[in-house]
């Protein structure tokens, strides 16, 4: 980013560390009076439709509509939290001076840099993305980094910094957003008050606990204890997906989410399949050796508000956590299937994706039953493969480091299509026909690889899209349209599940490093295609209105 625009203060640690939030600061006297679209970009502005988050309120009691209150309160102390990290900047400064058609725009990316195009600028006066956000110092270099002698410089919860000397120096995030932190802990103490589930009451305080003292493992053990919470709340630092130059550091963001009991009931049998899914995984034994807990939970909600990195750009439509190694080997996984966003998609761009790119007589088999289930196995293949490399190089997360994230997203995509193969043919996912899952699940590719290829799930994307290509489990007509081998598919799944979790076990940085770059890139061929949906005004993903008006609160 240009320094004409803002530069990271030297002694904003210091304050920082005396309460203040702002991070940063302004040079009113080399700023641009306002930041325009960079030429060409006005179409992009159009990629997202609007879709309001709602859900059905009225078995709630009064205290847990209030409650519900409280953490949206709390959740937009997230908001803005990501972006003191996505924005080496002032937010107020930069949409003070934005132009008006673009402003949204700019809300919804967080920034000044498009998500779902590669992290290119779309406003005059800025450069590229730091890789390293604002999480780190941007004129550090990975020499420096690696050179400096800080024990917690690769902890999920601190900042690195420098001194009044210039030196590397770690500010934990407790210390560097006290201020906003103590305040959202306040609101989750109030909102444990009105819980009517005391395993939801005692994860709330612990939460709020862990803001403060930077602690985060004792609240996620509590969350993994809820069973009977009709309410959720998922927030705090959590994905690593920001940091693009190692994937150590956590972003704060938040979901609101109400259970939806009756599809709940409906997922609650596919856990105890794990262990068994585990030991049939096309890999040598040695990595599948660790075994997941057959107690993970399977849930489906409406999501009620977003806030902070999962706002930002495309939305997440499942959740996967906790993501501390420790906490799943121990108990597992939750595993969150927000359904009223995951219908927004289906029906707002999945469907008119199929239209355009699948052929005629394979579009019967995209259904809503089977996104569904392929997003939800996903989430649950995370629990599969090893959590730590065979040769002692630490966890699969540590050794492979800015990579780590796009290879476990990659493996969650195979893997999840692997997991759907096998209990289908077990009888256990008795729901339409195999075909529905694969159709589906390539439809699904062309919706995803559209965010882009510089996340870890565009990396990942790319990356399936391309084996599968090379493997022959897809083939192109003359009009663009895609039909699927169900045979080259299948062995193309194996094949890729075998080479992913080797990677992983073996904690291959230079073999993931080669897969990245030769794979996990956007053809011409596609990018024509793609083209096409945007021709046809078919929205990228979507935004949402969202809030206590939104759910009449």
């Amino acid at each position: 980013m240009k320094k004409s625009a803002f530069f990271i203060a030297p002694l904003a640690l210091a304050i920082a560390a005396c309460g203040q939030q702002t991070t940063t600061e302004s040079t009113e006297t080399t700023a641009p009076k306002s930041y325009q679209l960079v030429e060409g970009k006005e179409q992009r502005l159009d990629i997202y439709t609007p879709y309001s988050l709602t859900s059905d309120l009225s078995h709630l009691s009064s205290d847990q509509k209030k409650m519900v209150s409280l953490l949206i309160d709390a959740s937009k102390i997230m908001d803005e939290l990501f972006w003191q990290q996505a924005f080496p900047g002032s937010k107020d400064e930069l949409l003070a001076k934005v132009e008006k058609r673009a402003k949204e725009f700019t809300v919804i990316n967080y920034g000044p840099w498009d998500r779902l195009n590669n992290n290119q600028p779309f406003l005059t006066g800025f450069d590229d993305k730091p890789e390293g956000a604002n999480f780190y110092p941007e004129d550090m270099t990975k020499t420096e980094f690696e050179n400096a002698e800080l024990a917690d410089k690769d902890s999920l919860y601190t900042l690195l910094r420098r001194d009044e000397n210039g030196d590397l120096m770690t500010l934990p995030y407790s210390e560097a957003f006290n201020d906003s932190l103590a305040e959202a802990a306040e609101l989750l103490r109030q909102a444990a008050e009105l819980a009517e589930s005391e395993d939801f009451a005692k994860y709330l305080r612990l939460r709020a606990d862990a803001f403060l003292s930077n602690e985060y493992q004792p609240s996620d053990m509590a969350w993994m204890d809820m069973t009977d919470n009709d309410v959720d709340v998922v927030i705090g630092p959590i994905e690593n997906y920001e940091d693009h130059l190692y994937g150590y550091k956590t972003a704060f963001e938040s979901y609101v989410l109400i259970k939806d009991k009756a599809w709940s009931e409906r997922l609650a049998k596919y856990a105890e399949y794990l262990p068994e899914l585990q030991r049939g995984l096309p890999v040598e034994d040695a990595y599948k050796a660790e075994m997941p807990g057959a107690n993970a939970q399977l849930n489906a909600y409406d999501a009620v508000y977003y806030a902070g990195h999962s706002n930002a750009g495309s939305k997440t439509i499942a959740i996967n956590l906790p993501n501390d190694e420790e906490v799943q080997l121990e108990k597992g996984t939750r595993r969150l299937q927000l359904k009223n966003a995951m219908q927004a998609k289906f029906d707002k761009i999945l469907v008119p994706i199929a239209e355009q790119l699948i052929v005629p007589e394979q579009r019967e088999n995209i259904t809503f039953n089977a996104f569904f289930a392929n997003t939800m196995f996903h989430e649950v293949a995370h629990g599969l493969g090893i959590k730590n490399t065979l040769n002692d190089k630490g966890t699969v997360r540590s050794a492979l480091k800015e990579h780590a994230s796009a290879l476990e997203e990659g493996k969650a995509d195979i893997l999840g299509l692997y997991m759907v193969t096998q209990l289908f043919e077990q009888g256990v996912l008795a729901e339409g026909e195999l075909e529905d899952y694969y159709t589906t699940f390539m439809a699904s590719i062309f919706r995803s690889v559209r965010f882009g290829a510089s996340s870890a799930h565009g990396k990942a994307n790319m990356i399936r899209f391309n084996y599968f290509a090379d493997a022959g489990a897809f083939k192109r007509n003359e009009k663009g349209q895609y039909a699927i081998d169900m045979d080259k598919m299948r062995a193309a799944m194996n094949s890729l599940s075998r080479k992913i979790l080797t990677l992983q076990g073996d904690g291959d940085y230079n073999g993931v490093a080669e897969l990245v770059a030769t794979l996990g890139v956007v053809s011409p061929q596609l990018k024509a295609d793609l083209d096409k949906l945007a021709d046809a005004g078919i929205p990228v993903d979507v935004t949402f209105k969202q809030g206590k008006d939104v759910l009449g609160l």
